[in-house]
C-alpha cells in the first residue's frame, strides 16, 4: 500500500538515540532501534524533505509491506522484499542524500530484526532513528479538542451535527491560543437526543442478524459547534490517522467512514462537502434540504429530506384553508432564505396571499456580543409583535427557535404592544433554546403549527433511553456537558473545589425532565438521523450481496466490503429501499431527495414547560391529488387568547353576504373596503372580488346574498285586478245589450228611425264585441289567444269607429242634400253606409291579416322587466303591425272627430253631431293617454292598460251617442214623435 505523504510536517520531528550498536553510513549514524520514549515523537523523515515525494512513498511501501508480511515470520521478510531492486528504484529517482541515508538505514534496521528474530511492531511498522541534517518542522496543536464520540466497528459512519457551542475569547495574536480562552459552554440539550437516536439505531442494526451479517457497525461523532472552521476541523479529523491529525496521510490506522451523516442545518453540510466531496465520501443531510452551492458536490450528497416543494405548496395550502391571507414571514439572512423569499412567496402572492413584513433574521444567536443582538433584535422585534397580522410563517432551521425565543422576549423589556401570533415553523426547525433561556416561557408556541418530516412512534426508543446507562458509556465525550447542563447539576473533580449546587449522581432520569430540555419521544429530526443509520447500513448491505452474488466466498466478501472505495456506496445509497426499524419505506427519487411527506403538528403547551406535539395533519405527495393536503381541524388547539375560535389573519374584515372589495390605492391587494352590490346582483360568499348576476328566472333577495326564484306573473282572473276588469268588461256588454233590446223594441219610433236604425245595431253590436274582446287579455296567454287578441280587437273597434263616422258622414250629407239642386241626394241610402263601414272594416282586416301571415305574435316569456317576476305574455311578434293597427284606428277617430266637430251647429232634431263629438273627443283622449302608459308599465299591467283604454274608449262612444235617445225614449216618450220632432224644427 503506498503512503500519499503532504509535504508538511504535522508532528514534531525529533532524534533518536539507538539502544542497540550504531552503524555509520554515508558520515551519518544509523540507530537499528530507537527508545520506546522517542518512538512516540518519530515520523517518516522523509516527510520533511522536499524531494520526499514518490521516492519516499516506495521506502513507505517497503516498510509497510515489510510491517504486513513480517506477522508470518522472519523467512518472508528476506523473501518477500528484494531490497536491490527497490533502493536501485530509490536512487533511479534521485531523492539525493536523504533517500541514501534512508536506504541504508532500512538495510540495517532489518538486519537486525533478522539477527534478533524480532517480528515488527503491529502498531508502529518499521520505525526508524536517522540523525540526518534535515529542516527541522514543528506542530500546530489545536487549541482544545473536539467534542467526540467514537464507538468501534468493523464499518464506521460519520456524523457532524452541532451540540456543544465554545464560547471563546477573541485572539489577540499576541501569545499561541490555548485553552485559557475558552469562556464557556452552550450545550443545545434537545439536541443530544439526535445522538441517542444513532446510537439506537446502531444498536438496532447490529442486533438484527439480517443485515451486515458478521459486520458490526460503528460511529464517529464530531461537535460542528455551528461554525464552519469546526465543520472543517471535524472533516479533516475524517481523513487524518486515528488519534493523529493528519489530513491527506493514509498510513497507519485510519478513520475511514464509510459515509458522513450531517446536518441538521444547512451550513454544516455545505462546509462538510467543501472536503468531503472532494474524496467522493458519500454524504447523508438530515433536518433540511436545498441545492448545493456547487453542482459536483450535489452527486456526493443524500438528501434524507422530501423535496422542498411539497412543504412550500403544504404551507400554502394550509394558509388558504384557513383563509389566513394577510400573514407575515420570517427567514434567515442566508442563501436559504433568500431562495425562499425570490422563489416561493412570489407563488404564494399568485394565489391570494399578501405580506405585512417579511423580516430576515440573522444568524447570531451564538454571538458573544449582547449588545450588538439586541440592537440589531430590538427593531425586528417592534415590526413583528406589534404587526397587525395573525399568522407569521417562520422558516429556519434548528437553531432558528432561540432567535425566535428571543424576539418574543424582548417586548417584555421595551413598550410594544403584543397580539398573540400563530406560528407557522417548517420542518427544518425545531424546539432548540439555550441554557440562560430555560427559565423563559414557552407560551408563544401554544397552539402553533409546525410541519415535520413524516414520521412513526418509535416506543422502543422510549425503552431505550430508560434503561440505558448513559454515564457509563465509554468514549461519549457529550454525556457530561449534557447531563449536567439537563439536570443542573455539576461533576466535581480532584483538582476543583467544591462549588454550590446539586451533585450529579447519574441516578437522574430523562423522563423526568420537561420536553422543553429533553424530549422522551423522538423528535422529527432524530427519526431523520435514525432513518439516516438505516440507510448507509442497507446500502451496504446490497453492496455486499452485490458481491457474495458474483461467487465470492463469506469471508472474501467481508475482507471486500471492508477495503471497499467509499465512492462505490453511492450508486447502493441512491437505489436504496426498504423498510425501516418502524416499519416505513425508505427510498429515494432520482434527484436523490428522499421519497416521503410531512405531518402537520399542532403544539401544546403546559404550566410545567413541557409541551406535547400532536399530529393534526399530513401532506402525501405520492397519492391522489385529492387528498395531497389533509388536515383535521377540530382536533386543533389554538392559542388561549383566541378562546378555541378560528384566528383570523386578515388585513380587515372580510366583505360580508351582498358586498364586493374594492381595492384601496396604494395599499397591497389583501387590503380593501367593501361596498354594496348594485341593484340585481348579489354576492353568495364573502370577500368577493365582483357581485354577480343572478339566472335569468332568479332575483335577488332584500340582503342580496341569494337568488330567490321568480313567479310565473300574468293578469288572470283569480286576481282582484282581473276580476274587477271581468266584471267591468261584462257588465258594459250587459249594458249594451239592454240598449241594443230598448232600440229593437222601439225600432220604430222616429227616433229610432230617424238615426239610421240598421248602422245603429251594427254599431251597438260592434261595441258588445269591442267589450267582449277584452276577455281575450285576461287569463294565461295561449297560442291562439294571442294570435286572436290584437286582430280581433283592431278589426271590432274598427267597425265600431267606422259605424260612427258612417253616422257622422249621414248627419252631415242629409242636411247638404235639403239645398235645391244638389246631386248629394243621389247618395244617399244605405249604401252609403254600408259601402264607408265594410271599406274602412277590409283595411283593418287586411293590415291584420299581414301582420298575422308574416309575424304573428306568440305567447312568450318576460324576465327582465319585472324584478321578481316572470311575465307570461303574448310576444306582439311584430310592434311596428301593432302600432300600425293603433294608427289605423286613431286615424279614423280623428276623421270621425273632424267631421262631427264640423257637423256640431246643424238642427238639434235630427242631428247626432254633438253627442258623436264629444263621445269621439272622450276615444281620442283615452287612446292618446294610453300610449305613453302603455310604453312606461312593465308586466302584466301593460295589458291591464290596454283593457282599460278599449273599455274606456268603447263606453265613452256607447254614453255619449245611445244614452240620450234612451233617454228620451224612456223617460221622455212624447219626445219620441214625428211631430214633436218636425214641430222643433218648424
Amino acid at each position: 500500500m503506498a503512503c500519499l505523504l503532504s509535504p508538511v510536517c504535522y508532528r514534531q520531528q525529533a532524534s533518536c538515540n539507538g539502544r542497540h550498536g550504531k552503524a555509520m553510513v554515508g558520515g551519518h549514524r544509523c540507530t537499528s532501534r530507537g527508545t520506546k520514549e522517542d518512538d512516540e515523537h518519530l515520523t517518516y523523515l522523509g516527510a520533511c524533505h522536499p524531494e520526499a515525494t514518490t521516492s519516499q512513498c516506495l521506502i513507505d511501501e517497503l516498510v509497510l509491506g515489510g510491517h504486513n508480511m513480517g506477522e508470518e515470520g522472519d523467512e518472508q521478510i528476506s523473501d518477500n522484499i528484494d531490497l536491490g531492486i527497490l533502493l536501485k528504484q530509490l536512487s533511479e529517482l534521485g531523492a539525493g542524500e536523504a533517500v541514501e541515508v534512508l536506504g541504508q538505514c532500512l538495510v540495517s534496521e532489518m538486519d537486525w530484526m533478522r539477527s534478533n528474530k524480532r517480528k515488527p511492531d503491529k502498531t508502529e511498522g518499521l520505525l526508524m532513528g536517522c540523525n540526518v541534517p534535515l529542516p527541522q518542522c514543528t506542530s500546530r496543536e489545536r487549541v482544545h479538542e473536539l467534542h467526540r464520540y467514537y464507538q468501534s466497528g468493523d464499518l464506521i459512519t460519520a456524523v457532524i451535527l452541532p451540540q456543544i457551542y465554545i464560547l471563546s475569547s477573541c485572539l489577540s495574536f499576541e501569545k499561541p491560543p490555548s485553552d485559557e480562552d475558552v469562556d464557556g459552554l452552550l450545550v443545545l440539550t434537545q439536541g443530544y437526543q439526535h445522538i441517542l437516536a444513532l446510537v439506537f439505531a446502531v444498536k438496532e442494526i447490529n442486533a438484527n442478524p439480517w443485515i451486515l451479517p458478521n459486520v458490526s457497525l460503528g460511529f464517529d461523532v464530531y461537535n460542528s459547534e455551528f461554525r464552519a472552521r469546526w465543520t472543517y476541523l471535524a472533516s479533516m479529523e475524517l481523513l487524518s490517522t486515528q488519534g493523529i491529525f493528519t489530513p491527506n496521510y493514509k498510513c497507519g490506522i485510519k478513520n475511514n467512514p464509510v459515509a458522513v451523516i450531517g446536518g441538521p442545518d444547512s451550513e454544516t453540510c455545505f462546509h462538510m462537502a467543501t472536503t468531503l466531496s472532494t474524496y467522493k465520501i458519500p454524504q447523508l443531510r438530515y433536518g433540511s434540504h436545498s441545492i448545493m452551492k456547487h453542482g459536483n458536490q450535489g452527486v456526493f450528497f443524500h438528501q434524507l429530506f422530501p423535496h422542498s416543494n411539497h412543504q412550500y405548496m403544504g404551507i400554502l395550502r394550509l394558509l388558504l384553508h384557513f383563509s389566513w391571507i394577510w400573514i407575515g414571514v420570517i427567514s434567515l439572512e442566508d442563501e436559504n432564505g433568500e431562495l425562499f423569499v425570490q422563489n416561493v412567496l412570489p407563488k404564494y402572492s399568485q394565489n391570494g396571499i399578501c405580506f405585512e413584513f417579511i423580516e430576515r433574521c440573522s444568524k447570531k444567536a451564538f454571538s458573544t456580543d449582547t449588545a450588538e443582538i439586541i440592537s440589531d433584535w430590538i427593531p425586528l422585534s417592534h415590526r413583528i409583535m406589534g404587526s397587525s397580522v395573525t399568522a407569521v410563517v417562520v422558516y429556519g432551521e434548528v437553531h432558528t427557535m432561540m432567535s425566535l425565543r428571543a424576539l418574543i422576549q424582548l417586548p417584555q423589556f421595551e413598550d410594544i404592544p403584543v397580539k398573540t401570533k400563530v406560528w407557522i415553523m417548517t420542518a427544518q426547525m425545531d424546539f432548540s433554546s439555550l441554557p440562560f433561556q430555560r427559565g423563559w416561557g414557552i407560551d408563544f408556541i401554544h397552539g402553533s403549527l409546525s410541519f415535520a418530516i413524516h414520521s412513526k412512534d418509535i416506543l422502543e426508543f422510549q425503552k431505550f433511553l430508560q434503561i440505558r446507562n448513559h454515564l457509563s458509556e465509554k468514549g461519549d465525550g457529550f454525556v457530561r456537558h449534557f447531563w449536567g447542563h439537563a439536570f443542573e447539576c455539576f461533576f466535581p473533580t480532584s483538582d476543583t473545589e467544591i462549588m454550590d449546587g446539586q451533585i450529579c449522581t447519574g441516578e437522574e432520569k430523562l423522563e423526568a425532565l420537561p420536553a422543553s430540555v429533553f424530549e422522551m419521544s423522538m423528535t422529527g429530526h432524530s427519526y431523520n438521523i435514525y432513518t439516516s443509520v438505516y440507510v448507509v447500513a442497507h446500502a451496504l448491505h446490497n453492496m455486499h450481496t452485490s458481491k457474495c452474488k458474483h461467487g465470492a466466498r463469506a469471508d472474501k466478501t467481508k475482507c471486500m466490503l471492508l477495503n471497499q472505495k467509499p465512492w462505490k456506496l453511492h450508486s447502493f445509497l441512491r437505489s436504496v429501499s426498504f423498510n425501516n426499524g418502524a416499519g416505513e419505506k425508505v427510498s429515494f427519487d432520482q434527484d436523490g431527495n428522499l421519497e416521503a411527506g410531512f405531518d402537520i403538528i399542532n403544539w401544546i403547551t403546559f404550566p410545567n414547560q413541557s409541551f406535547h406535539r400532536v399530529k393534526v395533519g399530513k401532506i402525501e405527495p405520492q397519492t391522489l391529488p385529492d387528498k395531497v393536503f389533509t388536515i383535521h381541524e377540530d382536533v386543533i388547539v389554538w392559542p388561549r387568547t383566541f378562546n378555541q375560535a378560528h384566528p383570523i389573519s386578515l388585513c380587515n374584515d372580510k366583505c360580508h353576504l351582498g358586498y364586493s372589495k374594492a381595492m384601496k390605492k396604494g395599499e397591497p391587494f389583501c387590503c380593501y373596503d367593501c361596498f354594496p352590490c348594485p341593484a340585481g346582483e348579489i354576492s353568495n360568499q364573502s370577500d368577493m372580488n365582483d357581485c354577480l348576476q343572478c339566472p335569468e328566472d332568479q332575483y335577488p333577495n332584500n340582503l342580496q346574498d341569494s337568488c330567490i326564484l321568480k313567479y310565473i306573473s300574468y293578469l288572470s282572473y283569480e286576481e282582484p285586478l282581473g276580476i274587477s276588469l271581468t266584471i267591468a268588461a261584462l257588465s258594459f256588454s250587459f249594458i249594451t245589450v239592454w240598449v241594443l233590446q230598448i232600440f229593437i223594441k222601439h225600432q220604430d219610433t222616429p227616433i229610432v228611425k230617424a238615426n239610421n236604425r240598421s248602422l245603429t245595431y251594427t254599431l251597438l253590436f260592434s261595441l258588445l264585441l269591442s267589450f267582449l274582446c277584452t276577455l281575450l287579455f285576461i287569463g294565461r296567454p295561449e297560442k291562439v289567444v294571442c294570435l286572436l287578441r290584437q286582430s280581433v280587437f283592431g278589426v271590432i273597434f274598427s267597425t265600431a269607429v267606422s259605424c260612427v263616422l258612417s253616422k257622422t258622414t249621414i248627419v252631415v250629407l242629409a242636411f247638404m242634400a235639403t239645398k235645391p239642386g244638389s246631386r248629394i241626394r243621389s247618395w244617399m241610402g244605405k249604401q252609403l253606409a254600408t259601402s264607408i263601414v265594410l271599406s274602412c272594416s277590409m283595411i283593418q282586416t287586411t293590415i291584420c291579416i299581414v301582420w298575422l301571415s308574416t309575424f304573428p305574435p306568440f305567447p312568450d316569456l318576460d324576465m327582465h322587466s319585472m324584478t321578481k317576476e316572470i311575465v307570461l305574455e303574448c310576444n306582439q311578434g311584430s310592434v311596428s303591425m301593432f302600432y300600425c293597427v293603433l294608427s289605423y284606428m286613431g286615424f279614423l277617430a280623428i276623421v270621425s272627430f273632424t267631421v262631427a266637430f264640423l257637423a256640431r251647429k246643424l238642427p238639434d232634431s235630427f242631428n247626432e253631431a254633438k253627442f258623436i263629438t264629444f263621445s269621439m273627443l272622450v276615444f281620442c283622449s283615452v287612446w292618446l293617454s294610453f300610449v305613453p302608459t302603455y310604453l312606461s308599465t312593465k308586466g302584466k299591467y301593460m295589458v291591464a292598460v290596454e283593457i282599460f283604454s278599449i273599455l274606456g274608449s268603447t263606453a265613452g262612444l256607447l254614453g255619449c251617442i245611445f244614452s240620450p235617445k234612451c233617454y228620451i225614449i224612456l223617460l221622455r216618450p212624447e219626445l219620441n214623435s214625428r211631430e214633436q220632432l218636425m214641430g222643433k224644427k218648424r
